[in-house]
């Protein structure tokens, strides 16, 4: 079963049906990252019916944050860096965020780890990691 809601790429008003009232975050935290910086590209990516479809935003070089869509809800995701995640265990982000991060198993392009919705709790600690991996 496919992780994200959608087995095709969806069209704004099934997004919105699909998540009801998680897309107010959803929103909140595309607009956040986008005006961060006028050259970021946003899209719609599937790696196959087995993982469904992705929304993310990314730069020239590498993708910033992923959002996952679910029913009624959303994951975000991110890999960072060996600098980056160092950068983000010495910030001011939540206990919780910092055990999330080093629990994240370890790719060759960095820690990679997923935040449900329910964990957004502190939209502080999305917008630091979001700062985080656009620096470094």
């Amino acid at each position: 079963m496919a992780l994200s809601v959608f087995e095709e790429k969806p069209t704004e008003k099934e997004l919105e049906l699909a998540l009801g009232p998680a897309l107010r975050t959803w929103a909140e935290i595309k607009e956040y990252v986008m005006s961060k910086n006028l050259n970021l590209i946003d899209e719609w990516h599937t790696s196959g019916k087995k993982y469904g479809w992705t929304y993310r935003i990314k730069d020239r070089k590498r993708a910033i944050i992923y959002f996952i869509p679910l029913e009624q809800s959303f994951k975000l995701g991110f890999v960072l860096g060996k600098k980056a995640t160092e950068k983000a265990l010495q910030s001011d982000i939540s206990t919780e965020m910092k055990q999330i991060i080093r629990a994240a198993p370890v790719y060759a392009e960095g820690r990679g780890f997923r935040i449900d919705l329910q964990e957004i709790s502190n939209m502080e600690d999305i917008k630091t990691l979001v700062r985080i991996k656009m620096e470094v």
